[in-house]
């Protein structure tokens, strides 16, 4: 179980960002939304370790990670998929796996990672990280190296970003079959209304603050209809009507 206590960040010295920040994530699949600028992203920074909280303390099963490294906590079995990957020049798709995995993948293992977030194996897994890899591309192979690391604890930050030629049921399959091999929870920031659909627990994040807290039924009805939710209703409508 991960729990955040009374969790602040101050970015710069100057700019409160978050702010006495209180929750529990035990739960199969936990969604984060909010109106943009809130500080959704900098919650998941927070918890996979690229920002350290200037207040509060965040455990995992127990135990102290306020001041870990992300590679320390990445040990301990948290993985985070940026909401724009990173490019590693002169590493191969087959390579990235094998790091994210821990071991030494076999090449009919990485292929299946790479099936299973819609890439032709064949046409991928000798493919440099660079700039010939589109943003969904490079989305996509990163959701399979969190795929291949099999976590307690997966973090993704908008995973639907650059994948429109990929439908929302494989991703959302793929996040079933994450949970169904490691049973971990699997906490997602989106404003998308089938990823909100698919969450045990949605949380809601508003000026640095945890405005609204509780399960899918209780939450996203309020999302859709009221009126201090209005920004992240129309952000869902959206989405939905796209």
């Amino acid at each position: 179980m991960l729990q955040l206590i009374n969790v602040g960040f101050v970015a710069d010295g100057e700019v409160e960002i978050l702010k006495d920040i209180n929750l529990e994530i035990n739960d199969r699949f936990v969604a984060i939304t909010g109106p943009n600028g809130g500080g959704k992203s900098t919650l998941a920074k927070l918890i996979a370790g690229i920002y350290e909280p200037t207040d509060g303390q965040i455990l995992l099963d127990g135990v102290d990670i306020t001041h870990m490294s992300i590679t320390d906590r990445a040990n301990l079995g948290i993985s985070y998929a940026f909401q724009q990957p990173v490019r590693f020049k002169g590493l191969r798709v087959r390579d990235l796996l094998r790091l994210a995995a821990g071991k030494n993948t076999t090449l009919t293992e990485a292929c299946n990672f790479l099936s299973e977030v819609g890439l032709c194996a064949r046409d991928y897994i000798d493919r440099e990280i660079n700039a010939s890899l589109s943003g969904g591309e490079l989305k996509r192979i990163e959701i399979a190296m969190v795929l291949a690391r099999g976590t307690k604890l997966s973090v993704f930050d908008e995973p639907e970003a650059g994948i429109d030629l990929w439908s929302f049921q494989n991703l959302i399959r793929v996040f079933e079959k994450m949970y169904e091999e490691t049973r971990g929870s699997i906490l997602i920031i989106s404003h998308q209304e089938r990823i909100l659909n698919i969450a045990d627990k949605i949380i809601v994040i508003r000026d640095g603050e945890v405005a609204k807290a509780g399960t899918r039924d209780e939450i996203l009805p309020e999302l859709l209809e009221s009126a201090d939710t209005t920004n992240v209703a129309c952000d869902v409508l959206t989405q939905k009507l796209n």
